[in-house]
């Protein structure tokens, strides 16, 4: 029977049969651990899939712990609604630099708490939902398969099927703790792509569920392919639907946690350095030619040198997204405001994304900075060029001085100070001198006809707030200010209504590379939505990334030169559709 299984598996690989084996191993004494001439060559047979699986996984282990990301925990405490299905009451949010070498969070970018997960529970001390205690080591831990190593002697290996993940085909195991095999194993799904046979996906929990310190939760992690042969933890999603705590009350949540700022230590440096071109003498005589500078000219480039400064660091540190092609979208839209002002901005207004999931904007110098998270759930350009038009009011109007940051050291701090040294916030007044300025410059743009989308998004910020604060409340930035000209003028915000999206998603938008920090649009087809209960305006949802695997760039995928515009058209639909 098992030379049979091997074969059937054999021809599996090959495509030359499309059907389900199952093959259950479990442990003997000659398979406790993979056999050293089954870990390389070509795989034909089940255990040898299992093998090379378990190999790979060791090693995969030894260099996750070789990285410092960034890591963002956002977590939402849903109750039940009659209407919508579930509906966010309460959030959370942590955001940290982890150390996996340790396997901890070194200094919480929002506090200095520091702490090791080993055996940490991501959900403890349990009182009933809202005297919940989240533990953000623990989702940290999500990464990981099983810390304390993969192997036959703890686990009983199912042979599901092949099953593409996007265009990466994968081989797919159920794992089963054995009996006695210890306190935090893995029991779930795996998928590992099926040429190196690198675990790209698990879904399932830690065991046994409930313990005296809490509860171990559910979870579907993800691994990317950022360079050749390397996959790292991405994505992890984790819910809980009616979890029942130890005083019979009852846990509902879901959570998105996302890791970036892999390559940390070498942002801009190699783009730098090969771009650097040596000049003739002549060229740079010529060049040389002396001139002074008025004093007027002096604090014109002091003011600009601090704006770099400070767009420098955040990008370094792992905040701020390199200049790409989002950029130029939203400075597009800047553009066509300032065109239909009459505006002649000097110098050039430019635009950046911060990579944190909270919902913030701020302006540093002529430098417009709009949050991840703020980007992924507007509806429309409509909804972009308000946000747009409140820091190019902020520039021309209360001009935010960036003199501070003309001193070296004052911008050289590290990722986890960065959070308590940097603040962009404008005072109450200028905000409300912004906002007035924006209404005007708003009136005369190509957008003064469908500011009822922003007016609308505007409302369900606000009918949020209270239960969403940590997602809505700024950390570097300014909130989002409410208009009361543009929500008067908005429709009444009706939950029920299909076709009225006011507010995305979290995750909708914006696609982020954990290796270079780049970020790009979503190229996602709009989905008709089949129940008021798919709005889900500001909601977490699961990951669904379409993986591949990595190509140099320049490698055989030709850029597109209408990339950005066609990232426009994504922003300019308002139909009554949503992106999943």
């Amino acid at each position: 029977m098992r030379t049979w299984k091997n074969f059937c598996f054999s021809l599996l690989l090959t495509g030359s049969l499309a059907g389900a084996v199952s093959a259950q191993v479990t442990q003997t004494a000659d398979q406790t651990q993979p056999k050293a001439e089954a870990t390389t060559g070509p795989v034909a047979t089940v255990d040898q899939a299992i093998d090379r699986v378990i190999a790979r996984e060791h090693d995969e282990v030894a260099t996750i712990r070789r990285f410092t990301p960034v890591i963002e925990t956002y977590i939402q405490d849903m109750k039940p609604d009659k209407e919508m299905g579930s509906v966010p009451v309460r959030d959370h949010y942590f955001l940290g630099q982890a150390d996996l070498s340790k396997s901890i969070v070194d200094h919480s970018m929002l506090n200095s708490k520091k702490a090791k997960f080993d055996a940490i529970n991501p959900l403890a001390h349990l009182t009933g939902m809202f005297g919940s205690s989240y533990v953000p080591e623990g989702f940290l831990q999500m990464v990981y398969l099983d810390s304390n190593g993969l192997d036959r002697q703890h686990y009983q290996f199912d042979y599901v099927r092949r099953e593409f993940l996007g265009e990466v085909r994968c081989v797919v195991f159920d794992l089963t703790p054995l009996p006695k095999s210890g306190k935090g194993r893995f029991k779930g799904r795996i998928w590992a792509e099926d040429q190196n046979y690198t675990i790209v996906r698990f879904n399932g929990v830690y065991t046994p569920v409930a313990g005296i310190n809490g509860f171990n939760l559910h979870f579907d992690s993800w691994r990317l392919n950022v360079q050749p042969g390397l996959w790292l933890p991405a994505y992890v999603f984790s819910q809980e639907s009616d979890l029942k705590d130890f005083l019979g009350g009852h846990v509902r949540f879901k959570s998105q946690t996302r890791l970036w700022g892999y390559d940390l230590k070498n942002v801009g440096r190699q783009e730098e350095f090969s771009e650097m071109t040596v000049e003739s003498p002549n060229a740079i005589q010529d060049q040389a030619a002396p001139q002074d500078r008025s004093p007027i000219e002096a604090q014109r480039e002091w003011q600009h040198q601090a704006e770099v400064n400070v767009i420098e660091r955040l990008q370094r540190i792992g905040l701020l997204a390199p200049p790409g092609d989002i950029d130029k979208v939203l400075e597009t839209v800047v553009n066509n405001i300032e065109v239909t002002n009459n505006l002649d901005v000097e110098p050039d207004v430019h635009c950046r994304v911060l990579l944190t999931g909270t919902i913030e904007m701020f302006s540093i110098g002529h430098t417009i900075v709009l949050s991840r998270g703020l980007l992924d759930v507007l509806p429309d350009e409509a909804s972009l060029a308000t946000m747009l038009a409140q820091e190019l009011a902020d520039i021309i109007v209360t001009k935010p001085s960036t003199d501070q940051w003309g001193f070296n050291d004052t911008t050289t701090v590290t990722a986890v100070e960065a959070m308590s040294h940097f603040t962009f916030r404008d005072s109450p007044e200028q905000i409300h001198l912004a906002s007035e300025k924006a209404l005007e410059l708003l009136k005369n743009s190509p957008y003064k006809d469908k500011l009822g989308s922003a007016g609308l998004f505007l409302k369900q910020l606000d009918a949020d707030s209270k239960a969403l604060p940590a997602l809505i409340n700024p950390r570097l930035g300014n909130r989002i200010s409410l208009a009361d000209q543009l929500t008067s003028s908005a429709p009444a915000l009706d939950q029920a209504k299909i076709d009225q999206i006011s507010a995305l998603p979290m995750g909708a938008r914006v696609k982020l590379d954990p290796w270079s920090d780049h970020v790009e649009l979503i190229k996602a087809k709009p989905v008709p939505l089949l129940s008021a209960r798919e709005k889900m305006p500001f909601e977490v949802t699961p990951f669904m990334p379409f993986l591949t695997r990595y190509q140099k760039p320049g490698s055989g995928v030709t850029a597109d030169p209408a990339k950005a515009d066609l990232a426009k058209k994504d922003l300019q639909q308002q139909q009554p559709q949503q992106q999943p």
